[in-house]
Parts: C-alpha cells; sequence; structure tokens
C-alpha cells in the first residue's frame, strides 16, 4: 500500500519524471483542507465530481420542460462543483495556477466564456438553441480541460479524430 500511496504521490523512482498524480495535486502544497488525510481529500474531491454530475443531469432534465433558466443554472453549477472538487487535491492557488498553464488557458477560457454565455442566453437573450449550443461548448470545453490531464490523451484524441474523419 506504501508503495502505492508513493506511486500516486509522485515519489516513485522514476529518473525524474513526475508522477501522474504530482501533476494532479501540484505537489501537494497548496490544499484547501491541509489537516484532511489523502483518502478523505479524494473521497471529497469524488463526492463533488458526483454532485456535479447530478446537478448537470438534473439540469438537462429541465430541458423537456422547457425551463432553460434551470438547465443553464444547474448544468453550469453541477460544472463549477465538478472542478472544484479539485481543490481538495490542489487547493486554490495550485489550481488557478494550473488552469492558466500553456496548456489548458484556450480550453479553460472557452469553458469558462461557455458557461457564461449558457447563463446569458437562458436569461438574458431567452434563447433554448443557444443555451443549449453553448452547454454543447461548454461539455466540450471541460472534457478538452479534463484530459489535459492525463499524459498523451490529447494526442490520442485528435489521432482518433483525425482518423474518424478521414
Amino acid at each position: 500500500m506504501d508503495k502505492l500511496r508513493k506511486v500516486f504521490n509522485g515519489q516513485e523512482d522514476d529518473g525524474g519524471e513526475s508522477g501522474l498524480m504530482t501533476q494532479v495535486t501540484g505537489g501537494g502544497g497548496d490544499s484547501c483542507c491541509p489537516s484532511l488525510s489523502w483518502e478523505t481529500r479524494i473521497k471529497g474531491f469524488i463526492a463533488c465530481c458526483i454532485i456535479g454530475v447530478f446537478l448537470s443531469v438534473f439540469g438537462i432534465v429541465w430541458v423537456f420542460f422547457a425551463n432553460y433558466i434551470g438547465f443553464a443554472l444547474l448544468y453550469s453549477l453541477g460544472t463549477f462543483t465538478t472542478l472544484g472538487g479539485t481543490l481538495f487535491l490542489r487547493g486554490p492557488t495550485s489550481q488557478m495556477k494550473a488552469m492558466f498553464k500553456d496548456t489548458r488557458i484556450i480550453a479553460t477560457i472557452v469553458m469558462l466564456i461557455s458557461v457564461v454565455l449558457t447563463i446569458v442566453s437562458a436569461i438574458a437573450w431567452n434563447s433554448g438553441a443557444l443555451c443549449i449550443l453553448f452547454c454543447i461548448f461548454q461539455f466540450c470545453a471541460f472534457g478538452w480541460y479534463s484530459i489535459s490531464y492525463i499524459p498523451f490523451a490529447r494526442k490520442a484524441v485528435k489521432g482518433c479524430m483525425d482518423s474518424c474523419l478521414a
């Protein structure tokens, strides 16, 4: 178990390469809850992800009732709740630094703009079609942002898309 924990914390002897969990947690120095154990942080992260997905799915249900304001608010809240789960792992400062790294800045900006436009299109513009369109952008940007933490995942997705479209 200790060896597995060392691997997840990026402390394995790999010739200088950092582990996946070191990339995700940013080395563990800026946690939102430093007194929590690693297992409790993982549970908090998973709980936020589950709540975020639940809010997003519950928001999608509102589309069938033509309540686009409820849809936009719940879906966007679900996105932020899921993203907020990483605060258990990284902490606010490390998370912000990671979000605006060169590899993620475009996905981050597109995701944040899509969230704002999803809400604006539902509340101010009262347009269900635009609300759903921006929600799709939000979903794709969040997915692209999320896979940026997995080594070579973006390259694999690009290759898969190239082969599908060719």
